[in-house]
């Protein structure tokens, strides 16, 4: 043999020993946190109809706004085939938008609704999609699985981290499938990611990076008001919820997201797309232990939620999240998943794998090419979530990685508002601050 034979074949055993043992040391190293993690699979429905393979799931939509209306009802609709779905239902609070979503779906009077109770009522249906203003999230994801029916909720999760718990709490003892609406999630980039962390390809975990930035000169979410909007054709009463009194608002109704009663802005409408892939990139979503957010509103002043906002999350196992958002300025920062021995690099439908410097000789620079799906796919987040429904299992978006992820949301939204470094005890739900002190979460007014 060569002595250039010899020095790349003694490379090449160098680098299988070292990957070898770079996985052993990720697992042992960190209590078995990036071991592949496995969750309660969904079994019998302790409610609802029991679904086959070859049943056509029924599904019913609350809050039919643009979002639900575009994103999920003509997605589905539209699909029906593929699916083996059927849109059945709709509720919304907005005449307009009950008279919209019944015309396209073909559906009777009868079977658009104000209330959600009574679209949970109807033992017809099977699935719900949750898409109204983030304080209905809760209210309406736990009626739908104490009804035993499945649901996808938009993201964020939940307006306030006590009522993400009681989705939690409700969907394990229901045994519902639940989908989270942070799309992303379905991209496989994400969880080849996570394939290449548990195999310790590029060893202990250091730093997950993302950033969701827009430049919205007229300020982001001044959407359109319909002059249709009257105290006439809503029940306000309702859409308001446990927000509290206020007079009929229709500024408040269409641009929600700019005001802290409704809504925690760029963290739950934004940055929930970036934090929720970046967990599923580690391998093993934790819950974080601490958390802390900075945020401005220098140039936008016609809100309460920040236009500019970092986040840092750190988790039991050392590894750190970074994301940045804003919606004044477009410049983001490259996606990337940093590792003692090697970097992920993450650009569409790949992953890049590239060495640090010092363990070039043990790593071996690798492309994944073409992994779909990739990109904001709603056919695949739905298909998704028919698939687990019938079959069992966990959505790209189930709940453990959902409840996980909003944590790291609602501790941001505190320490940003709060001025804060906040820690988070998973086994006590308990929040305090580094001296000890504990901090009660944001909440409805009494």
């Amino acid at each position: 043999m060569s002595q250039l034979q010899e020095k790349s074949s003694s490379s090449s055993n160098r680098r299988r020993f070292i990957k070898q043992a770079a996985a052993a040391t990720a697992v042992a190293g960190s209590g078995n946190l990036i071991k592949t993690p496995v969750y309660g699979q969904n079994q019998a429905p302790s409610a609802g109809r029991v679904l086959g393979a070859n049943d056509r799931i029924n599904v019913g939509f609350v809050g039919v706004g643009n979002q639900g209306f575009n994103t999920h009802i003509r997605e589905i609709k539209n699909n029906a085939a593929k699916h083996n779905a059927q849109a059945a239902a709709a509720c919304d609070v907005f005449s307009e938008y009950r008279d919209r979503a019944r015309q396209f779906m073909g559906i009777q009077s009868g079977d658009v609704y104000n209330d959600h109770r009574r679209l949970l009522d109807r033992k017809d249906i099977d699935a719900v999609i949750i898409a109204t203003v983030d304080h209905w999230h809760a209210p309406v994801a736990i009626d739908s699985m104490n009804a035993g029916k499945h649901v996808l909720i938009e993201k964020p999760m939940t307006r306030y981290l006590s009522e993400g718990f009681d989705v939690y709490d409700t969907c394990k003892r229901t045994k519902r499938v639940m989908q989270i609406g942070a799309v992303f999630c379905i991209e496989e980039k994400w969880h080849r990611a996570a394939q290449l962390v548990r195999d310790g390809m590029i060893g202990p975990l250091v730093l997950g990076q993302s950033s969701y930035c827009r430049n919205s000169p007229e300020g982001e979410w001044n959407y359109t008001i319909n002059p249709k909007l009257t105290d006439k054709s809503i029940d306000w009463s309702r859409w308001l919820g446990k927000t509290g009194k206020r007079p009929f608002n229709a500024n408040h109704f269409f641009r929600w997201r700019k005001y802290n009663p409704y809504c925690c802005g760029i963290l739950g409408d934004l940055l929930a797309h970036k934090i929720h892939p970046l967990m599923i990139a580690s391998g093993n979503p934790e819950f974080p232990e601490r958390v802390a957010c900075l945020g401005t509103k220098e140039i936008t002043k016609d809100r309460d939620v920040p236009d500019n906002t970092q986040v840092l999350a750190t988790f039991p196992s050392g590894y750190t999240l970074m994301v940045v958002g804003s919606t004044v300025n477009q410049q983001g920062l490259p996606e990337m998943l940093r590792g003692h021995h090697g970097t992920l690099y993450f650009g569409g439908d790949k992953v890049d794998l590239k060495p640090e410097t010092p363990f070039v000789d043990e790593i071996d620079p690798e492309s994944f090419n073409d992994l779909k799906p990739s990109g904001a796919d709603f056919f695949a987040e739905h298909a998704d979530w028919f698939k687990v429904i019938r079959n069992g299992g966990e959505t790209k978006g189930n709940i453990n990685l959902s409840m996980r992820a909003q944590v790291v949301i609602s501790l941001a939204e505190m320490s940003e508002r709060m001025s804060l470094t906040l820690l988070f005890d998973e086994k006590s739900r308990k929040i305090t601050t580094g001296t000890g002190q504990e901090v009660q979460p944001l909440n409805y007014p009494a």
